[in-house]
């Protein structure tokens, strides 16, 4: 048999079960787009190369599985840094394939040269610039078994064009075994955290984005329950828990609701399960859950004691570790706990607008979520828009809800909603976004037009680049700077000019009708709501402060 390097890599990437690849063509990458010509892989062209790797993630974060993209070499591969950094923040499994200048040129500032492999080390999990066309055969399918193993993340394969082009013969194809070994279980420390539980008068479990990838959320559901443990959940993993559930607390730190912020201080055992007690999350370090103890499950050692000190760490899997812990936890009512929880939550309630403000934007995003499927996927991009569908969408499964939760990155929500329509056709996608955020990859209508997928957009504008502003008016003795936009565009008629239906709520009367109309429709749908550009997202725990030093969100302020 003779492959190309072109060949031999997109061959790898069918024999993977790759089925679909985002990506952008240029000069240093065309080899392998000449490859694919002839592959039932299916191609998504994007509009930016960031977009190619946001709705990789989408893909990713939907199925568990590593998604792919492509770029070339120089702009390509730095537009799709941003992807890549956001993917490692959030644990996501992504493998971006970048075309690169011919290995001899390397090192002379060719044409559209960049360092990819030196650019990509503190923001990939592992990375690999191809020396060798024989080495395709083994990094395609490493690149696949590090980025699904373990704590998962992104990988970066860089292909010289002269690897691509180069023709080889070889007799068969490699077996490719991907399969990890599991982290065995240490049946004492099991034992040890399952004494802790049961000597603890008011437990409480943190839940985050660990649970997701682990796939532990009914074994997290079954240790609460048997327990009595509230739980609480950071971004990540809401979804995890259900969010109609009594024991439920829904996500604590900076924007969690006051009684869920006010519950960590009184805990004596904190379960970190999948957590990295990111600052969001916990405040002010010292002052977080200052009279618990702690026991930290990860499977990521390096994220054991780096922020918080713990009591108790176990390092593994963390649904084979709550399988062996469910049996040794006991039933426990823990009425005098469950109580005291009640009657935080009548005490410091998470207060809701008047029903009568339509255009509310957690009245909307509560409407938006009554019209709606319990398994519907929403994505977001992030600001206040973010923050309030986390505060106030009632999520109830995992892997629906797609947000840029560590790097924060406006520009994720609309290439990501393309992303989960492509992995899951039979399901409706809805992406939360502000006039911020949308308009850092609005290009991507193009393409969302193009695949006429079942997405809808709902634009919370308010002019502003609203959490920034906020900040300013809270704490920087309302100095407004570059916060408020000029103008900002038609929405409605922008989506239009990519054939794309769009409403507009601005005077309507019976807004909710024109939203309910375009959630029902089958194909892609933009709706511009105008919002109050002076609403805020309360509670919010000011830099620096304790969880429990919140302001805003209570019935006398």
């Amino acid at each position: 048999m003779k492959y190309s390097g072109a060949e031999i890599t997109i061959k790898l990437l069918e024999i993977m079960g790759i089925e679909i690849i985002s990506g952008i063509p240029g000069g240093s990458n065309l080899p392998i787009y000449d490859a694919l010509y002839d592959s039932k892989i299916k191609h998504i062209l994007v509009r930016h190369e960031q977009s190619a790797g946001f709705i990789a993630q989408g893909m990713a974060r939907t199925t568990g599985n590593a998604a792919v993209c492509f770029a070339t070499s120089g702009p390509g591969v730095v537009n799709l840094l941003t992807a890549i950094a956001d993917a490692k923040l959030d644990s996501i499994p992504v493998v971006a394939i970048t075309g690169q200048v011919a290995y001899s040129l390397i090192g002379t500032d060719a044409f559209q040269e960049v360092d990819a492999y030196g650019l990509t080390v503190p923001i990939t999990k592992h990375n690999f610039l191809v020396r060798s066309i024989w080495e395709l055969f083994e990094v395609i399918p490493e690149a696949f078994r590090i980025a699904e193993s373990g704590r998962p993340g992104p990988v970066l394969v860089d292909i010289p064009k002269d690897i691509q082009t180069q023709v080889i013969e070889f007799d068969k194809w490699p077996d490719i075994n991907i399969k990890n070994e599991m982290i065995k279980v240490d049946t004492l420390e099991i034992e040890h955290a399952a004494q802790m539980i049961k000597n603890s008068n008011k437990p409480m479990l943190y839940i985050g984005g660990g649970v997701t990838n682990s796939g532990s959320y009914d074994l997290i559901y079954e240790l609460a329950k048997k327990n009595n443990i509230p739980v609480a959940s950071t971004l990540m993993g809401l979804g995890s828990f259900p969010c109609d559930d009594e024991l439920y607390l829904g996500m604590l730190g900076m924007h969690g609701a006051r009684y869920t912020n006010y519950l960590l201080n009184d805990v004596d055992l904190l379960l970190a399960f999948g957590v990295r007690f990111d600052d969001r999350a916990t405040g002010k370090v010292s002052k977080f859950c200052p009279n618990a103890k702690i026991i930290h499950v990860d499977i990521d050692e390096s994220e054991i004691n780096k922020i918080k000190q713990s009591d108790l760490s176990i390092t593994g899997d963390l649904s084979c570790i709550l399988k062996e812990l469910n049996k040794y936890v006991s039933e426990n009512p823990r009425e005098e706990w469950i109580s005291y929880l009640k009657m935080l939550k009548t005490s410091y309630p998470f207060v809701l607008p008047n029903k009568e403000d339509l255009l509310h934007p957690i009245n909307v995003i509560k409407t938006v979520s009554s019209y709606l499927d319990s398994d519907t996927i929403i994505t977001t991009d992030v600001g206040q828009h973010q923050m309030w569908v986390a505060q106030a969408y009632p999520f109830n499964k995992p892997r629906t809800l797609l947000t840029s939760g560590g790097l924060g990155t406006m520009g994720f929500g609309l290439p990501a909603a393309i992303g989960a329509a492509l992995s899951n056709p039979d399901k409706k996608v809805v992406c939360f976004s502000g006039d911020g955020s949308i308009l850092m990859n609005i290009q991507e209508l193009a393409t969302l037009a193009d695949l006429k997928l079942n997405v809808t957009i709902i634009l919370l504008n308010n002019g502003h680049l609203g959490l920034v502003r906020q900040q300013q008016e809270m704490f920087y003795n309302k100095h407004y700077i570059a916060s408020e936009f000029i103008k900002n565009p038609d929405f409605a008629a922008i989506s239009k000019g990519f054939g794309i239906k769009g409403y507009d709520l601005n005077g309507e009367e019976k807004p909710y009708e024109i939203i309910y109309k375009a959630l029902s429709e089958k194909e892609p749908c933009f709706v511009n709501v105008p919002i109050n550009y002076l609403e805020d997202v309360v509670p919010m725990v000011p830099p620096g402060a304790g969880n429990n030093e919140m302001i805003g969100g209570d019935f006398n302020e």
